[in-house]
């Protein structure tokens, strides 16, 4: 089965906004669409994205899809295209199976698009993104974007590997794809039990 990546939204492609409810603060972080790219070349492109704002009341599922009709714009542009965006909208005392770091929403996007959750690369900026890939057996980059540097100092979580951005994980997944055979993945400790809400 094939390879898939899965990425954060807010905070690791999108500028984060704390609770985006308006399709014109859609902004691509800087290297986000060129790591992208580079990312493509190993398997199809996921956003899993934890979205309670839905359940909170600060915008409805209209404007979610016109927020992601806009992402897609501005990631067309430059040549990227996402398989899916998976969404959980789910306030976080609900429970639900599918809010990160439950792995809910990368097993339907493995079920859907048919690649094998273990073989995935995780990434995005908070410790529910890291503990999302460490329940399904994945590979794990934090990103030192929106909430990453501040998750990496305050050591909320333990990924297999840091980068500054999008492009900089795009460049160490690569290298880890060529060499994955001969330099395999440090192994990454325990995770604290914070997540940052979204």
């Amino acid at each position: 089965m094939q390879r898939a990546i899965l990425l954060d939204r807010d905070g690791t492609i999108l500028v984060e906004r704390h609770y985006l409810a308006d399709p014109a603060g859609v902004e691509l972080l800087p290297g986000a669409a060129e790591g992208l790219r580079g990312l493509a070349r190993l398997g199809p492109l996921v956003v899993v994205t934890n979205q309670s704002g839905l359940a909170r009341g600060y915008f409805d599922r209209a404007t979610l899809e016109a927020i992601h009709a806009e992402m897609r714009r501005q990631l067309a542009a430059h040549g990227v295209e996402l398989a899916a965006i998976e969404v959980c909208p789910h306030h976080p005392d609900d429970g639900c199976a599918c809010r990160k770091p439950r792995p809910g929403l990368a097993l339907r996007a493995a079920a859907r698009l048919g690649f094998d959750p273990v073989r995935a690369i995780v990434i995005g900026d908070k410790a529910c993104d890291v503990g999302l890939g460490r329940a399904i057996g994945a590979t794990t980059i934090l990103v030192r974007t929106g909430y990453g540097a501040r998750e990496e100092a305050a050591r909320t979580c333990r990924p297999h590997l840091v980068a500054d951005d999008l492009r900089e994980a795009a460049e160490l997944a690569l290298a880890w794809d060529r060499a994955a055979a001969a330099l395999p993945l440090p192994a990454a400790g325990p995770d604290a039990p914070g997540e940052v809400p979204a």
